[in-house]
C-alpha cells in the first residue's frame, strides 16, 4: 500500500494524535493544581486552628471563689502567662506560680469537682492537660473554682499543685451542657443574657 498524500496526519504506532496528547497533559496540570490548592487550604486551616486564632493575654490576675464571700478573689501569683482566642469560650489557658501554700488555698477557696483540663496547643508548652489531670486525680494538685459562669455555661477552673504551680482553663458546666444539647436549663442556671 502507498502512503496517503495531501499533508494529512498519519498516526504512527505507539503515539497518540496531538489532540489526545494535549488533553492528557491538561488533565495532569489540573490535577497538580488541585493538589497544590488543597495543600494550601489544609495548611491554612491547620495554622488558623493551632496558631492563628490565639493571642497572648496581658491581664496577670488569677481569682478563686472564696468560701466566706462566695465571690472570686485574687490570689498572689508570679510568672503568669496566658493565651486565649475569640473563636471559642473554652480556648483560654494560663500558667503561673503562687507562693501561697496549697493547704491555705484549700481552706479558703471552693474546690471544683469534676475538673477536666482541656488540651492546649502544643506550642503553649507550660500547660500539659494530661499531666495536670493526672496530678488532680492523684491528689498532687487541687482544682478550685475560679469564676462560675464567667460567660453563660462556662466556668473558669484553676488547679494548683503542692509545689505552687498553677494552671487555668475554661470548662463547660452543666448549664452549658444543657445549652449545647438543647435541653431546658435547670433551676440552678442563671438567666442567659
Amino acid at each position: 500500500p502507498t502512503a496517503p498524500t495531501g499533508g494529512g496526519y498519519t498516526p504512527t504506532r505507539g503515539r497518540e494524535p496531538p489532540s489526545a496528547l494535549g488533553s492528557a497533559m491538561s488533565g495532569k496540570i489540573i490535577s497538580v493544581l488541585l493538589a497544590l490548592v488543597t495543600l494550601a487550604v489544609g495548611g491554612g486551616v491547620y495554622y488558623a486552628q493551632v496558631y492563628g486564632f490565639y493571642y497572648d493575654v496581658a491581664e496577670a490576675e488569677v481569682r478563686l471563689t472564696s468560701l466566706a464571700s462566695t465571690a472570686p478573689e485574687p490570689i498572689e501569683i508570679e510568672s503568669f502567662e496566658a493565651i486565649d482566642a475569640d473563636s471559642s469560650p473554652i480556648r483560654y489557658r494560663a500558667c503561673f506560680t503562687t507562693p501561697t501554700p496549697l493547704t491555705t488555698l484549700s481552706e479558703t477557696f471552693e474546690v471544683f469537682e469534676d475538673a477536666e483540663p482541656l488540651t492546649a496547643p502544643g506550642w503553649f508548652d507550660c500547660f500539659d492537660a494530661e499531666a495536670i489531670g493526672a496530678a488532680i486525680r492523684a491528689g498532687e494538685a487541687v482544682a478550685f473554682t475560679g469564676t462560675r459562669n464567667l460567660e453563660y455555661g462556662i466556668d473558669r477552673v484553676v488547679a494548683v499543685t503542692a509545689s505552687g504551680q498553677g494552671f487555668v482553663w475554661h470548662q463547660v458546666n452543666e448549664c452549658g451542657d444543657k445549652l449545647y444539647d438543647g435541653t431546658p436549663a435547670g433551676e440552678n442556671c442563671p438567666e442567659r443574657n
